[in-house]
């Protein structure tokens, strides 16, 4: 299975792959669910190994650590999981 820093990373920067309809599914501790986010609302940043940050519904940046990250969804198709 692909890490998912790498996935994240092909999202952002292959042109092609990285055209489609994108949610990333996070495990969130204090609800005890799996919250589904765009991609477009994620930022990536630079050299940063363990986290991104999600901005919510509120504009209020979240970080959120890569291990959290469960399910990767392309054009509504699970292509990613990682299962507890």
């Amino acid at each position: 299975m692909i890490p998912i820093q790498d996935l994240l990373h092909r999202i952002q920067w292959d042109p092609v792959f990285g055209k489609a309809d994108f949610l990333i599914g996070y495990h969130d501790r204090v609800a005890d669910q799996i919250i589904r986010v765009p991609f477009r609302s994620i930022q990536l940043a630079r050299g940063e190994h363990f986290s991104f940050d999600i901005i919510d519904e509120e504009g209020t940046p979240r970080m959120v650590p890569f291990h959290r990250v469960r399910e990767v969804w392309r054009n509504g198709e699970l292509i990613w999981e990682r299962r507890l």
